[in-house]
């Protein structure tokens, strides 16, 4: 057991996830929650709209009760008392940075848009020993958390793209003179969230799923009896789904009676929604429904186009891009098959990507171990420069004709 450890937690709007370090940088527990604010809003548009309504002393009560409950669970999974912590940082969005400190959201909601406050800040908690580092933002919509999954890759070769999937997707783009950097609301299906069975990648969550002749296999986490879909598993059922035609190209269930194969026998009716059933024992179920997967074309449409609305700010086409670093919700590896049968990204990205699992963790942890760290992020945050979707004509468009899946998948 570490003498001194590091704390490092990534604030999603879906998902708290976090980690503890040994000052040589050894990973000594590993843990993650669903955000407790989400009961005030699946989205952060939603969760300002409260605050200003007068719950944001409720919403930031909700998510340090959700903070103490996470670093709670890295030390009893790292048999360590708290006392041991030594250094300690963060990252978010912008919303869930002003929610935290309970700064106004005013002038997030509405024009300019910018963050009342956008350096780092140092905060202090009664569950810790030691100030929290909270990263500094770079606007009104891209937060920390772009900022550390930036800082986790020092030097980065001209074409580089970082997209960290989750409720808020950032993408960040070096054309090798500038960064460009962005985000679009994909919605919290990409984490589990406001899925019919969805959780977080904890022990029984699927997480892969094949199509082998007429029936779907399924992986789960831990290798224990399915409990749930994780963000992963949702990718990965629906690909499997439309290579088998259980799912036509414009994301809808099929009838059972059209479908030749006996793969038919998944298709199910919840009342008068239709269901993809994985799987069912005499306790319960784990279900894909027809909410489920408008869902999740909706967070896909959203990342497509974001991110070839950056690349044609960026002056750049997928053949100038040498590497696709994905994070974030999607840590798991993905094949590009499986990328290319739902079309989260035009199809020469997918042929370069790779995955990075936590890479906000990642940029965290590079802070922890730095002497001049703040002043290293800061940096980081200064050379981003932000370019705003929301609402662009070109952003729509693009948005509309990403939702559909390609017939050739099906």
């Amino acid at each position: 057991m570490a003498s001194a450890l590091f704390l490092a937690l990534d604030l999603g709007t879906t998902t708290l996830a976090g980690r503890l370090l040994s000052a040589d940088g050894t990973l000594c527990a590993e843990a993650s929650l669903f955000n407790p604010q989400i009961r005030h809003g699946a989205d952060v548009l939603r969760r300002m709209e409260a605050a200003l309504a007068g719950e944001g002393e409720a919403l930031r009560l909700a998510l340090e009760q959700g903070m103490a409950e996470l670093v709670s669970r890295l030390l009893d999974q790292a048999q360590a008392d708290v006392g041991m912590i030594c250094a300690a940082a963060a990252a978010s969005n912008p919303a869930i940075s002003c929610l935290l400190q309970q700064l106004p959201v005013e002038t997030l909601l509405f024009p300019p848009h910018r963050p009342p406050v956008s350096t780092g800040q140092w905060l202090s908690y009664d569950f810790l020993p030691v100030p929290l580092y909270l990263f500094p933002l770079v606007s009104g919509y891209v937060g920390g958390d772009l900022v550390a999954v930036v800082h986790a890759y020092p030097e980065c070769a001209p074409g580089t793209f970082f997209i960290d999937v989750g409720t808020n997707g950032e993408m960040a783009l070096f054309n090798g003179e500038q960064w460009w950097v962005t985000s679009v609301a994909a919605g919290p299906a990409f984490e589990g969230g406001n899925i019919a069975c969805g959780m977080t990648a904890s022990p029984g969550a699927i997480c892969g799923v094949t199509l082998d002749e007429d029936r779907l296999q399924l992986q789960t986490c831990g290798e224990v009896l399915p409990q749930g879909l994780c963000g992963s598993g949702l990718v990965e059922a629906i690909a499997a789904a439309l290579r088998g035609g259980l799912i036509d190209c414009h994301g809808t269930l099929v009838d059972a009676d059209e479908v030749e194969s006996n793969l038919g026998r998944y298709l199910d009716h919840d009342g008068e929604e239709a269901t993809l059933c994985l799987y069912r024992d005499a306790r319960h179920s784990v279900q894909l429904t027809q909410t489920d997967i408008r869902n999740f074309q909706l967070a896909k449409g959203a990342v497509y186009a974001g991110a070839e609305c950056l690349l044609k700010r960026a002056g750049m086409t997928t053949d100038d891009l040498t590497q696709v670093v994905m994070t974030g919700a999607l840590g798991f590896s993905l094949q590009g098959a499986t990328l290319k049968t739902v079309a989260l990204l035009p199809e020469n990205m997918i042929k370069k990507v790779i995955f990075s699992a936590g890479g906000v963790l990642r940029g965290l942890e590079r802070y922890l171990v730095q002497v001049d760290g703040s002043e290293q992020v800061q940096a980081v945050a200064d050379m981003l420069r932000p370019y705003p979707l929301s609402g662009t004509p070109d952003f729509e468009q693009a948005f509309v004709d990403a939702l559909e899946f390609p017939c050739s998948s099906v």
